[in-house]
């Protein structure tokens, strides 16, 4: 599984053009808002990395009446590199790592309430589908913000159905689980 990866969003930002960090940094949060947006050091960190392999190299220095800002520009090895990533198939994940079933069990496990938390975890889930749906449905969203809030409540919506499902199961999962 090829993972989403910083180098790689920062190769592609860079694709459009020679551009120093402040403005990386910008651009990605502008471009993939429901993402985290990056740290400035991870911006810097990264950029020097792709400096080092090879895939980026520094092109100059602006200060356009600011500070003095190092320019950097993706090389043809950065371009192939960009490319050859952009082009994977990003396989579905091969283990289900699931945070909210591994609290149900442990909740068995320890004689908790994992019905309570099932509950309490899909009304967290409800909270955030409706700051989602808020933020796509808002006049001023972009395209890009409504498809990675679809995104988001697909997922979120996943979520939902399959807590319904575990719920309606507990018994004999607790059953299960204290027979192991």
């Amino acid at each position: 599984m090829v993972p989403m990866s910083t180098r790689h969003i920062l190769l592609g930002l860079l694709a459009t053009g020679p551009s120093h960090g402040y403005d990386l940094k910008r651009r990605h949060d502008e471009r993939f808002p429901q993402a985290r947006p990056l740290a400035y050091g991870q911006v810097y960190t990264t950029l020097q990395r792709l400096v080092r392999d090879g895939l980026a190299e520094v092109e100059g220095t602006d200060s356009d009446g600011g500070p003095e800002r190092t320019v950097y520009r993706s090389t043809d090895d950065g371009s192939s590199e960009l490319s050859r990533w952009a082009g994977e198939i990003a396989p579905p994940a091969p283990f289900v790592t699931n945070e909210i079933f591994a609290k149900v069990v442990v909740s068995i496990l320890s004689n908790g309430d994992p019905d309570a938390y099932l509950r309490a975890q899909r009304t967290a889930h409800m909270e955030r589908m409706r700051e989602l749906t808020a933020v796509k449905t808002a006049k001023d969203a972009d395209l890009a913000t409504v498809l990675s809030a679809d995104y988001a409540l697909n997922h979120l919506d996943a979520d939902l159905r399959w807590m319904t499902t575990t719920a309606a199961r507990l018994t004999t999962l607790t059953a299960e689980v204290d027979a192991a």
